[in-house]
């Protein structure tokens, strides 16, 4: 099949002959058409199977009629990243060159006086992040009675990082007659539930298996040390023994591992860059423009880029830590190996990973061989040496087991009395010293007689008790005559 089958107006077909594409990949050629169609869309793919191009083309060629009202978009695109909503918008320029359409972009860590601006002035196509796109509406520059069709991208990531509800309360906020296009890669419950209730009669297109890995890709599961210093020895090792790397992402669970790896690299001659969450838009971008030129060769990151980056040429991608979720896993190797490529994807697994390898192992439908390269031993020393690994309190270095408290301790009879040892401060020994009620004025005989200076006789030349009343009479307010009615 040929794009030229898809039924695109003759600018966009011009427009895709130009950007170098020769024939659309499933999930284009099945979401197009019924796109085009007015119809909604559920698409079920895989990262880098081309689903930015499935919603680019169609909108492209329903925007060439008509026209953009001040705060008032046509088209909405939803995108869970910065990243990915910021690689939409470069798809539009490049393939829209002709079309000169109107693009908002609203992401955050950016001024958003420049984002209300460009509303201001009329927006073809608005791609948001679901938080910043609610903080404009919520100020009143942005109305979203005007949409005519919805793109909502990467679900299943959607989900993950909590904008299930943002996503919710937008829906609710869009005109009912809109046109809903609805990508992800797998489907669980809540994806599901978000389907029934907000896209209406879709065309379901769903081109391989949820939760497939590309044939293409050549995975590989690595023993690994529990020790955190020469589990970093082993992912040298194993970046040394690569000798094809064109290319090479890192990924790591946390953003603390992604720090320490991008400094232990960089000590070790590696040319390395970390790509976290809590890093600021612009440097986000510049890292992964570098990266992308070729500027830098490993690049250890976070999930936050494990889906969607545009980055179609990564040779090589390294788990240093197993995904907790099986999708991520997923995600991640899903960056090598695109558009019918050749990847190597390799994954770090220490002894108490195993259970999720299992996880992943069966999401995939396929057993991850071990890779033949050694990794090194417990007891072997690290060049790192800047870095030390933490000690559990009482545990012995290199997993060595505790000794008997008999052999570690002497003999209680060995021991010295407790009473024969000499006192830090040189005290006399407790028979020796002064009783304290023999001191002429101890604080403590002082606590005693405070009571007794305490029990002085009232008026009446009664005691109280320990009630506060008089032993000899009643209290005053009971001994009263009570006035009768």
């Amino acid at each position: 099949m040929q794009f030229s089958e898809l039924g695109l107006s003759p600018k966009v077909l011009g427009a895709v002959e130009k950007a170098g594409f020769v024939t659309p990949t499933p999930i284009q050629a099945g979401a197009i058409p019924p796109a085009l169609a007015r119809k909604d869309v559920l698409g079920l793919a895989q990262t880098g199977s081309g689903k930015t191009a499935a919603f680019v083309l169609p909108m492209l060629s329903l925007l060439e009629t008509g026209r953009a009202r001040a705060r008032i978009p046509r088209t909405l695109i939803l995108e869970p990243t910065r990243e990915l909503a910021a690689q939409v918008q470069e798809a539009f320029e490049r393939i829209g060159q002709a079309h000169r359409l109107n693009v908002a972009l609203l992401i955050g860590g950016v001024s958003f006086d420049d984002q209300a601006a460009k509303i201001d002035r009329g927006a073809d196509v608005v791609i948001a992040t679901p938080g910043r796109l609610l903080d404009h509406f919520e100020r009143g520059r942005l109305l979203l009675t005007g949409v005519e069709m919805l793109v909502i991208d990467e679900a299943d990531r959607m989900l993950d990082m909590g904008f299930i509800p943002d996503i919710e309360r937008i829906c609710k906020l869009l005109p009912f007659t809109r046109q809903t296009l609805f990508f992800s890669a797998t489907m669980p419950p809540e994806i599901q539930r978000i389907t029934n209730q907000f896209l209406h009669a879709p065309v379901r297109v769903e081109v391989s298996p949820p939760s497939s890995t590309a044939a293409t890709i050549e995975q590989k599961l690595v023993k690994a040390p529990s020790d955190a210093k020469l589990k970093r020895e082993a992912l040298r090792r194993l970046l040394k023994s690569q000798t094809n790397v064109k290319n090479a992402i890192v990924f790591a669970n946390r953003k603390t591992t992604v720090g320490v790896l991008e400094a232990s690299l960089k000590r070790h001659g590696f040319n390395a860059a970390a790509l976290h969450g809590d890093m600021d838009q612009r440097a986000r971008l510049r890292t992964l423009d570098s990266f992308r030129a070729g500027e830098i060769t490993f690049l250890i990151a976070s999930d936050v880029a494990a889906r969607g980056l545009d980055i179609p040429e990564v040779s090589h991608v390294f788990n240093y830590d197993v995904p907790i979720h099986a999708e991520d896993y997923v995600h991640r190797v899903g960056r090598t190996g695109r558009a019918g490529r050749e990847g190597h994807a390799f994954m770090l697994a220490t002894n108490a990973e195993s259970k999720y390898v299992k996880a992943i192992e069966q999401l995939i439908r396929k057993t991850i061989a071990v890779d033949g390269s050694p990794a090194p031993a417990e007891t072997e020393t690290s060049g790192d040496e800047a870095e030390q690994p933490r000690r559990r309190r009482g545990k012995p270095a290199g997993g060595e087991r505790h000794k008997p408290a008999a052999a570690a301790r002497p003999p209680r009879e060995e021991r010295q009395p407790r009473e024969e040892k000499q006192l830090r401060d040189d005290k006399p020994p407790r028979e020796e010293r002064q009783p304290r009620a023999e001191k002429p004025h101890g604080g403590a005989q002082q606590r005693r007689e405070k009571p007794a200076r305490d029990r002085r006789p009232s008026p009446s030349g009664d005691v109280p008790d320990s009630d506060g009343f008089h032993s000899g009479n009643m209290p005053a307010f009971l001994s009263r005559p009570v006035r009768s009615a």
